[in-house]
């Protein structure tokens, strides 16, 4: 079982800038496939960006150039750097690990494991 914990959430002005924070419970988070997506109300929950063990990473094109995904497997963290944000990307953001790589790691049933989500809140 891993526990994954968020902070980092808040309210920004757009244009702004935010860094969220996902710490891990388990050792052995450096062989896990962790991502961050994130929820607005009455939306599904999006992929945002993904990161490999190795740290190769992957985006959404909607924040690609914008959001950058980091890990510090000696931390058991993963980091989500927000910036230039948009009244858009108010959401809930939740990271997610995966034990195994499979065929669509933007697809949230791809991953066994959750946080609680933190709330970021851009506005105009």
């Amino acid at each position: 079982q891993v526990q994954l914990v968020e902070s980092g959430g808040g309210l920004v002005q757009a244009g702004g800038s935010l860094r969220l924070s996902c710490a891990a419970s388990r050792r052995t988070f450096s062989n896990y496939y962790m991502g961050w997506f994130r929820q607005a109300p009455g939306k599904e929950r999006e992929f945002v960006a993904g990161i490999w063990s190795g740290g190769s990473t992957n985006y959404a094109g909607s924040v690609k150039g914008r959001f950058t995904i980091s890990r510090d497997n000696t931390k058991n963290t993963v980091y989500l750097q927000l910036n230039s944000l948009k009244p858009e990307d108010t959401a809930v953001y939740y990271c997610a690990a995966a034990n195994i790589v499979r065929a669509t790691m933007s697809n949230p049933q791809s991953y066994d494991y959750w946080g609680q989500g933190t709330q970021v809140t851009v506005s105009s």
